[in-house]
Order: structure tokens, then sequence, then C-alpha cells
């Protein structure tokens, strides 16, 4: 079993996110940036911040797009683009 962190991306300042990241590479060898909707370009920055000015041996090992399907107040169901970077240790 591959161990693995997970962030989710919200309203937060991108250094929080930041922050969380390097933070969780102390406890795994991979870390997962999940966001959804508006918050995707806030994961992205995080992810990019992180390799390039803190640290710059990490990998993007992979990024997954994709649709989910959320129900609104009206009832109605609403499609909110959603989006996963997992982050590693260069070996």
């Amino acid at each position: 079993m591959e161990d693995n962190g997970v962030i989710f991306v919200g309203d937060k300042p991108v250094m929080n996110y930041v922050l969380a990241v390097m933070t969780q590479f102390n406890k795994f060898s991979s870390v997962t940036l999940k966001a959804r909707g508006r918050s995707i370009s806030r994961a992205v920055d995080a992810a990019e911040i992180t390799r390039n000015r803190f640290m710059p041996n990490l990998l993007v090992k992979g990024i997954t797009i994709g649709t989910e399907v959320i129900p609104s107040e009206e009832g109605k169901s609403v499609n909110v683009s959603s989006m996963e970077i997992v982050l590693a240790k260069q070996e």
C-alpha cells in the first residue's frame, strides 16, 4: 500500500496549501491535492509554488481531471469540474 496524504483545496490563501503540502511530506512519500470548480487554479498554484520555490526535488506523478455531479439547492444536479494533482519526492 502506498502512503499518501490528501489535501482538499478550498478558499484559503494559496500559501496555506503550500505549507500543508510541505507538512504532509514529513509523513508521506506522496501528496494528492484535490480541488473542484474555482479552487482548481488555487491547487495548481499551490503545487507549482511548492515545486519551484520550496521543494525542487518534487515530481508531478499524475494529474486527473473529471466532472462530479453535485445536487444543487433547487434539487437539480450541477456538473462541477474536479482535479487531482499527485506530487511525489524524486527517488
